[in-house]
């Protein structure tokens, strides 16, 4: 019987090492690395919650928002479908969230001679009478949240020494345009209003 070759027997010891046993899991250092995720993705959602009350803080001088009267009168228009926050005006990034505005949720909102009585459950509601009313349009982005061309009716109003804009998308976005059109009328119906009696 011949001796194995050299090579013979480099497959044999490679293949007898194959034959042991996978080496056991390490899972001191698989719990190591949970435990670390988890710690950065906490530290990722408390800085996330800082910076939000830090911006809070700095919009700490903008009025407390208006509640809707007791009889705001007829609705002219009304709309179910979604707030998606607000922001200074023309700064669609720039977001405000002192007084819960910056609060995306669902919304009921209803449009009187009186304004805008915007409902959000789980969130605070806020009221715009009409005289706060700047200019309403059709837009695609607010706050950080982006859609297709004119998916989303913004309303410009003022609050305090402040312009701002708030994003809303109806259930039904075929409605839109006729919120813009009203809105712009009733708008433009108050402030004709305005300089008429200002000039008595």
């Amino acid at each position: 019987m011949t001796s194995l070759t050299p090579i013979a027997a480099q497959i044999a010891a490679d293949l007898a090492a194959e034959q042991k046993s996978a080496e056991v899991t390490d899972w001191a250092a698989r719990i190591g690395w949970l435990v670390g995720l988890v710690l950065f993705i906490a530290l990722v959602y408390w800085l996330m919650r800082e910076g939000w009350k830090w911006r809070g803080a700095l919009q700490g001088d903008l009025p407390e928002l208006h509640t809707a009267p007791e009889e705001p009168g007829e609705a002219k228009l009304t709309m179910s479908g979604r707030y998606h926050g607000s922001t200074t005006a023309g700064q669609w990034l720039d977001r405000i969230v002192a007084h819960g505005l910056g609060t995306r949720s669902r919304a009921e909102v209803t449009l009187t001679d009186a304004g805008l009585d915007v409902v959000r459950p789980g969130a605070a509601d806020f009221f715009v009478p009409v005289a706060q009313l700047r200019e309403a349009r059709l837009d695609k982005g607010i706050a950080g949240k982006v859609l297709t061309e004119g998916g989303l009716l913004v309303i410009t109003w003022e609050h305090g020494d402040r312009l701002i804009d708030s994003g809303f998308r109806s259930d039904r976005a075929a409605e839109h345009n006729e919120w813009v059109d009203t809105l712009n009328n009733m708008i433009n119906t108050s402030d004709k209003s305005d300089k008429t009696e200002g000039a008595r």
